[in-house]
């Protein structure tokens, strides 16, 4: 939560009429070390975007998705070439992307 409010990803505001909220829920998860012992318990609020009707709420979806074709093609060419090749793992990296709508969300109880 730190992360979002410093990112400025949220601002709570009271609810204009005539929008419909997207509903939230927390989704918990239990972090295991090697030896089986409980590492870390992590939290997320996600939202519920399963309560979106197309033409209502939401006009298109995206998801970047790779097909295993087209990995192999750029790891064959990377080969062939002796180019160096580099992996990155962003995290928060949605909190870079420009929204173009407004997007309520109702308050989940402890925020």
């Amino acid at each position: 939560m730190t992360t979002l409010y410093s990112k400025g990803t949220w601002e709570l505001v009271a609810f204009p009429l005539g929008k419909s909220p997207v509903g939230c829920r927390w989704v918990y998860t239990v972090k295991v070390g090697p030896d089986g012992h409980v590492d870390r318990l992590k939290a997320r609020l996600v939202a519920k975007g399963y309560t979106q009707q197309y033409g209502l709420n939401c006009y298109d979806t995206f998801s970047p998705v790779a097909k295993i074709a087209s990995v192999r093609l750029l790891l064959s060419m990377t080969a062939m070439s002796s180019w160096s090749l580099f992996q990155l793992d962003i995290k928060n990296v949605f909190l870079f992307g420009d929204l173009v709508k407004e997007v309520y969300m109702e308050q989940e109880s402890g925020l």
